[in-house]
Protein backbone atom coordinates (compact mmCIF):
# COMPACT_ATOMS: atom_id res chain seq x y z
CA UNK A 1 0.00 0.00 0.00
CA UNK A 2 2.42 2.63 -1.26
CA UNK A 3 -0.32 5.32 -1.19
CA UNK A 4 -0.61 5.06 2.58
CA UNK A 5 2.15 6.58 4.74
CA UNK A 6 5.25 5.16 6.33
CA UNK A 7 6.53 5.78 9.84
CA UNK A 8 10.25 6.48 10.26
CA UNK A 9 11.36 5.72 13.81
CA UNK A 10 14.62 7.32 14.95
CA UNK A 11 16.02 4.65 17.26
CA UNK A 12 19.78 4.82 16.78
CA UNK A 13 20.52 6.53 20.08
CA UNK A 14 21.76 4.47 23.01
CA UNK A 15 20.16 6.75 25.61
CA UNK A 16 23.34 7.74 27.43
CA UNK A 17 21.54 9.68 30.17
CA UNK A 18 19.09 6.83 30.70
CA UNK A 19 21.85 4.25 30.94
CA UNK A 20 20.91 1.73 28.28
CA UNK A 21 18.62 0.83 25.43
CA UNK A 22 15.48 2.55 26.70
CA UNK A 23 13.79 1.79 23.38
CA UNK A 24 13.59 -1.85 24.53
CA UNK A 25 12.70 -1.19 28.18
CA UNK A 26 9.25 -2.67 29.08
CA UNK A 27 6.67 -0.05 30.11
CA UNK A 28 3.32 -1.78 29.61
CA UNK A 29 1.71 -4.36 31.92
CA UNK A 30 2.71 -7.25 29.63
CA UNK A 31 6.22 -6.10 28.83
CA UNK A 32 5.26 -3.68 26.05
CA UNK A 33 7.76 -0.96 25.16
CA UNK A 34 6.92 2.63 24.27
CA UNK A 35 7.78 1.68 20.69
CA UNK A 36 5.19 -1.08 20.76
CA UNK A 37 2.49 1.48 21.49
CA UNK A 38 3.83 3.83 18.82
CA UNK A 39 3.68 1.19 16.09
CA UNK A 40 0.28 -0.01 17.33
CA UNK A 41 -1.06 3.55 17.06
CA UNK A 42 0.49 3.98 13.62
CA UNK A 43 -1.09 0.77 12.30
CA UNK A 44 -4.57 1.70 13.41
CA UNK A 45 -4.12 5.22 12.01
CA UNK A 46 -3.47 3.73 8.56
CA UNK A 47 0.33 3.61 8.26
CA UNK A 48 1.42 0.72 6.06
CA UNK A 49 5.18 0.61 6.66
CA UNK A 50 7.51 1.22 9.58
CA UNK A 51 11.21 1.92 9.10
CA UNK A 52 13.43 1.64 12.15
CA UNK A 53 16.63 3.66 11.95
CA UNK A 54 19.02 1.83 14.24
CA UNK A 55 22.68 1.02 14.74
CA UNK A 56 24.18 -2.16 13.41
CA UNK A 57 25.72 -3.12 16.75
CA UNK A 58 22.31 -3.77 18.33
CA UNK A 59 20.39 -4.67 15.18
CA UNK A 60 19.77 -8.33 16.04
CA UNK A 61 18.53 -7.60 19.55
CA UNK A 62 16.31 -4.79 18.27
CA UNK A 63 14.80 -6.87 15.48
CA UNK A 64 14.06 -9.76 17.83
CA UNK A 65 12.71 -7.58 20.64
CA UNK A 66 10.71 -4.94 18.73
CA UNK A 67 10.48 -5.45 14.98
CA UNK A 68 9.48 -9.12 15.02
CA UNK A 69 6.30 -8.31 16.95
CA UNK A 70 4.84 -6.43 13.99
CA UNK A 71 6.10 -8.40 11.00
CA UNK A 72 2.64 -9.91 10.34
CA UNK A 73 0.78 -6.60 10.81
CA UNK A 74 2.77 -4.02 8.85
CA UNK A 75 5.69 -3.89 6.42
CA UNK A 76 8.84 -3.62 8.54
CA UNK A 77 12.18 -2.30 7.30
CA UNK A 78 15.49 -1.35 8.93
CA UNK A 79 18.08 1.26 8.10
CA UNK A 80 21.44 1.73 9.77
CA UNK A 81 22.70 5.17 10.71
CA UNK A 82 26.41 5.02 10.00
CA UNK A 83 28.99 7.67 10.75
CA UNK A 84 30.58 7.33 7.31
CA UNK A 85 27.32 7.41 5.32
CA UNK A 86 28.18 10.69 3.61
CA UNK A 87 27.86 12.20 0.13
CA UNK A 88 30.83 11.88 -2.17
CA UNK A 89 33.67 14.33 -1.53
CA UNK A 90 33.05 14.28 2.23
CA UNK A 91 34.76 12.19 4.89
CA UNK A 92 34.54 11.70 8.63
CA UNK A 93 36.85 14.20 10.37
CA UNK A 94 39.43 12.93 12.80
CA UNK A 95 38.07 12.61 16.31
CA UNK A 96 34.39 12.38 15.37
CA UNK A 97 32.59 9.47 17.06
CA UNK A 98 28.84 10.11 16.66
CA UNK A 99 26.63 10.48 13.56
CA UNK A 100 25.40 13.81 12.28
CA UNK A 101 22.01 14.36 13.93
CA UNK A 102 18.35 13.75 13.13
CA UNK A 103 18.57 14.92 9.50
CA UNK A 104 21.33 12.39 8.91
CA UNK A 105 19.17 9.73 10.57
CA UNK A 106 16.32 10.31 8.11
CA UNK A 107 18.74 10.19 5.20
CA UNK A 108 19.94 6.82 6.47
CA UNK A 109 16.46 5.52 5.59
CA UNK A 110 16.32 7.15 2.15
CA UNK A 111 16.41 3.85 0.25
CA UNK A 112 13.44 2.52 2.23
CA UNK A 113 11.25 5.65 2.08
CA UNK A 114 8.98 5.11 -0.94
CA UNK A 115 5.85 6.92 0.22
CA UNK A 116 4.85 9.97 2.32
CA UNK A 117 6.18 9.55 5.83
CA UNK A 118 6.06 10.70 9.42
CA UNK A 119 9.08 10.85 11.72
CA UNK A 120 9.13 10.14 15.46
CA UNK A 121 11.63 9.61 18.26
CA UNK A 122 11.71 6.00 19.41
CA UNK A 123 11.54 6.79 23.11
CA UNK A 124 8.60 9.23 23.05
CA UNK A 125 4.93 8.36 23.56
CA UNK A 126 2.87 10.55 21.21
CA UNK A 127 -0.68 9.22 21.61
CA UNK A 128 -3.36 7.89 19.27
CA UNK A 129 -4.74 11.24 18.11
CA UNK A 130 -1.30 12.47 17.06
CA UNK A 131 -0.81 9.58 14.64
CA UNK A 132 -4.31 10.05 13.25
CA UNK A 133 -3.58 13.73 12.56
CA UNK A 134 -0.31 12.90 10.79
CA UNK A 135 -1.85 10.07 8.75
CA UNK A 136 -4.79 12.22 7.63
CA UNK A 137 -2.44 14.99 6.53
CA UNK A 138 -0.21 12.61 4.57
CA UNK A 139 -3.20 10.96 2.90
CA UNK A 140 -4.60 14.27 1.62
CA UNK A 141 -3.81 15.35 -1.93
CA UNK A 142 -2.22 18.80 -2.27
CA UNK A 143 -1.69 18.99 -6.03
CA UNK A 144 -2.83 22.63 -6.26
CA UNK A 145 -0.13 23.88 -3.89
CA UNK A 146 2.82 25.81 -5.32
CA UNK A 147 4.94 24.94 -2.28
CA UNK A 148 5.92 21.70 -0.63
CA UNK A 149 3.62 20.90 2.29
CA UNK A 150 5.09 19.62 5.53
CA UNK A 151 3.46 19.24 8.93
CA UNK A 152 4.37 19.28 12.58
CA UNK A 153 2.09 17.75 15.20
CA UNK A 154 1.80 20.32 17.99
CA UNK A 155 0.97 19.69 21.64
CA UNK A 156 -0.43 21.99 24.29
CA UNK A 157 2.47 22.45 26.64
CA UNK A 158 0.35 21.44 29.64
CA UNK A 159 0.17 17.95 28.07
CA UNK A 160 3.96 17.61 27.92
CA UNK A 161 5.14 18.75 31.37
CA UNK A 162 6.92 16.44 33.78
CA UNK A 163 6.13 15.99 37.45
CA UNK A 164 9.77 15.14 38.04
CA UNK A 165 11.54 18.31 37.06
CA UNK A 166 11.90 21.10 34.53
CA UNK A 167 11.83 20.50 30.78
CA UNK A 168 12.96 22.32 27.64
CA UNK A 169 10.45 22.92 24.87
CA UNK A 170 10.25 24.53 21.46
CA UNK A 171 7.28 26.92 21.55
CA UNK A 172 5.63 27.22 18.14
CA UNK A 173 4.93 30.58 16.56
CA UNK A 174 1.84 29.96 14.43
CA UNK A 175 0.05 32.12 11.88
CA UNK A 176 -3.08 30.90 10.07
CA UNK A 177 -2.23 27.33 11.01
CA UNK A 178 1.30 27.54 9.61
CA UNK A 179 4.55 27.33 11.52
CA UNK A 180 6.46 30.61 11.41
CA UNK A 181 9.17 29.79 13.92
CA UNK A 182 10.07 27.92 17.09
CA UNK A 183 11.24 29.69 20.25
CA UNK A 184 13.34 27.58 22.58
CA UNK A 185 12.38 27.97 26.25
CA UNK A 186 14.29 26.05 28.91
CA UNK A 187 13.73 25.04 32.55
CA UNK A 188 9.95 24.99 32.17
CA UNK A 189 8.06 23.85 35.26
CA UNK A 190 4.84 24.50 37.15
CA UNK A 191 5.38 26.70 40.19
CA UNK A 192 3.73 26.51 43.59
CA UNK A 193 1.03 28.97 42.50
CA UNK A 194 0.27 26.66 39.54
CA UNK A 195 1.68 29.08 36.97
CA UNK A 196 4.07 27.67 34.37
CA UNK A 197 7.41 29.43 34.23
CA UNK A 198 10.45 28.98 32.04
CA UNK A 199 13.55 30.77 30.93
CA UNK A 200 14.28 32.15 27.48
CA UNK A 201 17.60 31.65 25.79
CA UNK A 202 18.40 35.24 26.82
CA UNK A 203 18.41 34.00 30.43
CA UNK A 204 15.31 35.91 31.51
CA UNK A 205 12.43 34.20 33.32
CA UNK A 206 9.08 34.16 31.53
CA UNK A 207 5.56 32.92 32.18
CA UNK A 208 4.24 30.31 29.76
CA UNK A 209 0.54 29.95 28.94
CA UNK A 210 -0.55 26.36 29.51
CA UNK A 211 -2.34 26.28 26.14
CA UNK A 212 0.68 27.34 24.09
CA UNK A 213 1.61 24.83 21.37
CA UNK A 214 5.01 23.12 21.42
CA UNK A 215 6.92 20.81 19.12
CA UNK A 216 7.76 17.29 20.28
CA UNK A 217 9.38 16.31 16.97
CA UNK A 218 6.59 14.44 15.25
CA UNK A 219 6.90 15.53 11.61
CA UNK A 220 5.11 14.63 8.36
CA UNK A 221 6.75 14.94 4.95
CA UNK A 222 6.29 14.02 1.28
CA UNK A 223 8.93 11.86 -0.36
CA UNK A 224 10.28 14.96 -2.12
CA UNK A 225 11.55 16.21 1.24
CA UNK A 226 14.45 13.77 0.91
CA UNK A 227 15.89 15.79 -1.99
CA UNK A 228 15.68 19.05 -0.05
CA UNK A 229 17.10 17.31 3.01
CA UNK A 230 20.11 15.98 1.13
CA UNK A 231 20.80 19.40 -0.39
CA UNK A 232 20.69 20.99 3.05
CA UNK A 233 22.89 18.27 4.53
CA UNK A 234 25.53 18.83 1.87
CA UNK A 235 25.52 22.56 2.65
CA UNK A 236 25.81 21.71 6.34
CA UNK A 237 28.82 19.48 5.69
CA UNK A 238 30.46 22.21 3.62
CA UNK A 239 30.09 24.67 6.49
CA UNK A 240 30.51 22.49 9.58
CA UNK A 241 31.59 19.06 8.39
CA UNK A 242 35.06 19.34 9.88
CA UNK A 243 33.71 19.83 13.41
CA UNK A 244 33.82 16.83 15.72
CA UNK A 245 30.36 17.30 17.30
CA UNK A 246 28.24 19.37 14.88
CA UNK A 247 24.74 18.03 14.13
CA UNK A 248 22.17 18.76 11.45
CA UNK A 249 18.66 18.93 12.95
CA UNK A 250 15.26 18.52 11.29
CA UNK A 251 13.79 21.79 12.69
CA UNK A 252 16.70 23.77 11.24
CA UNK A 253 16.12 22.28 7.79
CA UNK A 254 12.36 22.94 7.93
CA UNK A 255 12.93 26.50 9.14
CA UNK A 256 15.29 27.23 6.25
CA UNK A 257 12.87 25.79 3.69
CA UNK A 258 9.91 27.73 5.13
CA UNK A 259 11.85 31.00 5.27
CA UNK A 260 13.13 30.38 1.76
CA UNK A 261 9.60 30.11 0.39
CA UNK A 262 10.08 26.50 -0.68
CA UNK A 263 7.65 24.92 1.78
CA UNK A 264 4.80 25.56 4.19
CA UNK A 265 4.74 23.69 7.48
CA UNK A 266 1.25 23.11 8.87
CA UNK A 267 0.81 22.77 12.62
CA UNK A 268 -1.58 19.91 13.44
CA UNK A 269 -2.74 20.48 16.99
CA UNK A 270 -3.41 17.24 18.87
CA UNK A 271 -5.42 16.44 21.96
CA UNK A 272 -2.97 13.68 22.90
CA UNK A 273 -0.68 13.85 25.89
CA UNK A 274 3.02 13.33 25.29
CA UNK A 275 5.40 11.67 27.69
CA UNK A 276 8.93 10.40 27.34
CA UNK A 277 11.72 8.64 29.13
CA UNK A 278 14.90 10.63 29.54
CA UNK A 279 16.07 9.55 33.00
CA UNK A 280 15.46 6.29 34.92
CA UNK A 281 13.25 8.24 37.33
CA UNK A 282 10.82 8.91 34.49
CA UNK A 283 9.91 5.24 34.07
CA UNK A 284 7.31 4.96 36.88
CA UNK A 285 5.46 7.97 35.45
CA UNK A 286 5.35 6.42 31.99
CA UNK A 287 4.23 3.05 33.36
CA UNK A 288 1.43 4.72 35.34
CA UNK A 289 0.37 6.88 32.37
CA UNK A 290 0.07 3.84 30.14
CA UNK A 291 -1.91 2.02 32.83
CA UNK A 292 -4.40 4.90 32.95
CA UNK A 293 -4.81 4.85 29.17
CA UNK A 294 -5.50 1.12 29.32
CA UNK A 295 -8.07 1.65 32.08
CA UNK A 296 -9.75 4.29 29.92
CA UNK A 297 -10.04 1.80 27.06
CA UNK A 298 -7.53 3.50 24.76
CA UNK A 299 -5.38 0.36 24.45
CA UNK A 300 -6.04 -3.36 24.79
CA UNK A 301 -4.00 -5.47 27.14
CA UNK A 302 -2.06 -7.38 26.16
CA UNK A 303 -1.32 -5.10 23.21
CA UNK A 304 -2.31 -6.93 20.03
Amino acid sequence: MVNSPALVVLAAGMGSRYGGLKQMDPMGPNGETVLDYSVFDAIRAGFSKVIFVIREDFAEAFQNTVGAKFADQIEVAYAFQKLDDLPEAYAVPEGREKPWGTSHAILAARYEIDRPFAVINADDFYGTNAYQKAANFLATEHSNSTKARYALVGYQIVNTLSDHGAVNRGICQIENGLLKGVEEVVEIARKDDSQIEGRGLDGNACLVDENVVVSMNLWAFPVSFLTELMDHFIKFLAERGTESKSECYIPTVVDDLVNGGIADCHVLETTSSWFGVTYPEDKPHVVQSIAVLIQNGDYPTPLA
